[in-house]
């Protein structure tokens, strides 16, 4: 009987022989090779979901009403001083697009209108903040004043 894990006998015609390279197709580079063995991903977006899944949110803040009445003087002393371009940083709530909660950015910036009707800050890089997801106005405007 013949045995089959030692047939090195059986190639000896060919062993030697040098690589085809073909004429009419080109040579697939090296990384072009080695992707073909690359690990297959069968859950595609399995990897991005558990990261959304551990992202954090915070809750937004409600405030009480001595915080409302600070920061209803402060707008109100912004809307006075319009006139003067007044650069401030606001602190403010930004909702999740994809889970519940958020998380709360500064921006500074010159505001360059307040809109009483809708309750918006209207800076001059045409950032609009909304006055109830503000916490916080800080800026020199208000050294002057007491809070």
């Amino acid at each position: 009987m013949e045995n089959i894990f030692n047939n090195t006998d059986r190639y000896l015609d060919i062993i030697n022989l040098p690589h085809h390279v073909s004429n009419v197709h080109p040579q697939m580079d090296m990384i072009s090779r080695a992707a073909q063995f690359s690990p297959f991903a069968a859950l595609t977006g399995y990897d991005d979901a558990v990261k959304e899944s551990a992202r954090l949110t915070e809750e937004k803040i409600e405030l009480d009403e001595e915080s409302k009445d600070a920061l209803d003087s402060k707008i109100s002393i912004i809307y006075n001083k319009i006139d003067s371009h007044p650069e401030v940083t606001v602190t403010f709530f930004v909702k999740d697009s994809l889970k519940s909660g958020g998380k709360y950015i500064s921006k500074t910036g010159v505001v360059k209108k307040i809109d009483p009707i809708y309750k918006k800050l209207i800076f001059t890089d045409l950032e609009i903040v909304n006055v109830n997801d503000i916490i916080d106005i800080t800026g020199e405007i208000f050294s002057s004043y007491n809070d």
